[in-house]
């Protein structure tokens, strides 16, 4: 999900809490420092904050050393960066700081499980939010004024929020596009070994078994047997038959836990399919047609459109222009990232 920002950021500061996820953290940081290095001119700069300065360590165990909030130049944008033990990493003068730079009208960010100390704070009501998936389902029963999300970072207004990994890499890749440009991103891209940049329109991979938790022991299996049947869907009858259920007890669980029916929730599964294909391989589109379960280019087409907002051959050609664009600038670029 992506709602109006600024993204003009030149001073990012991250504000790391302790246990924070390092994986999350340098991700973030990787991405504006290979942006310079690319560049060849300090585009970016970014400083590591806390109320009261000194060391913070990482869940790994290794630490970093931050400056005194107060000390720190302003910055375009704050993230507070959350990892293991997040509810005891939080303070009254974490809490002080974030709405006290609420309060001058700075965009707050959030990786990894950092966004629990936005909500404690009190600045997601009202905004929609991305968070780890472990920390979901607790959060959305603590919070209920913030709509929580599934994606793998949420821009809404004034708050950019992330899940965890490397999907700060691509959250990170999407905001600085708009000022280094297409052709740059796909260099750093290239540099990270990392095979497309995903967008706020992707989501995390969440495990089937966290997914399904409440849900009872037929849905599971139903899901299961969709996953597993992408080329050849299986009907609702055949679903039915197969979990030990009927079609109607089907309707009612997924409308209870899905918010929808079996029949869009499997159209949905095949089309990110389709989608992960056609970013990541060579294969035609009238193969991933079949591939997905389609019986026409023509129905394909129309589906995916309504999903995403693009045709799929569209779609392709954004993909195809990433390798255009390195080979333009192929003799510009060092032979490895420093």
């Amino acid at each position: 999900m992506s709602k109006s920002t600024s993204t003009s950021f030149t001073h990012f500061a991250f504000m790391p809490l302790n246990n924070f996820t390092m994986l999350a953290f340098s991700n973030a940081i990787e991405v504006l420092r290979m942006a310079n290095y690319l560049e060849g001119k300090p585009l970016y700069r970014w400083s590591i904050i806390s109320p009261e300065g000194g060391a913070v360590s990482a869940s790994n165990g290794l630490a970093v050393t931050t400056m005194r909030a107060d000390q720190c130049p302003a910055a375009d944008a704050v993230f507070v960066c959350g990892g293991t033990q997040i509810a005891s990493a939080i303070n009254s003068a974490t809490l002080d700081l974030l709405r006290n730079l609420a309060k001058q009208g700075k965009t707050l960010g959030s990786l990894c499980t950092g966004a629990f100390a936005l909500a404690e704070a009190g600045l997601l009501d009202g905004y929609t939010c991305a968070t780890h998936w472990e920390n979901l389902s607790s959060m959305k029963r603590s919070y209920p004024a913030i709509a929580f999300a599934p994606d793998l970072f949420v821009v809404d207004r004034d708050r950019i929020t992330c899940t965890g990994g490397i999907a700060p890499l691509d959250m990170m890749l999407n905001l600085i596009s708009g000022q280094v440009g297409k052709t740059t991103i796909a260099a750093i891209a290239d540099q990270f070994i990392l095979e497309h940049v995903r967008d706020h329109k992707d989501q995390q991979r969440v495990p089937l078994t966290v997914r399904m938790t409440s849900a009872r022991p037929a849905m599971v299996e139903v899901v299961s047997l969709m996953e597993a049947n992408i080329e050849e869907p299986l009907s609702l009858d055949e679903l039915a038959q197969l979990s030990n259920s009927s079609p109607r007890q089907l309707q009612r669980m997924f409308k209870e836990h899905m918010g929808m029916s079996p029949t869009h929730y499997y159209l949905t599964l095949r089309l990110r399919k389709a989608r992960e294909l056609l970013r990541q391989t060579d294969m035609s589109i009238l193969s991933i047609t079949v591939a997905c379960g389609f019986q026409s280019a023509c129905h394909f087409s129309k589906t995916y459109r309504e999903i995403f907002s693009v045709a799929p051959s569209t779609e392709r050609r954004q993909q195809a222009a990433v390798p255009a664009a390195l080979l333009a600038t192929q003799n510009q670029q060092p032979a490895a990232f420093v």
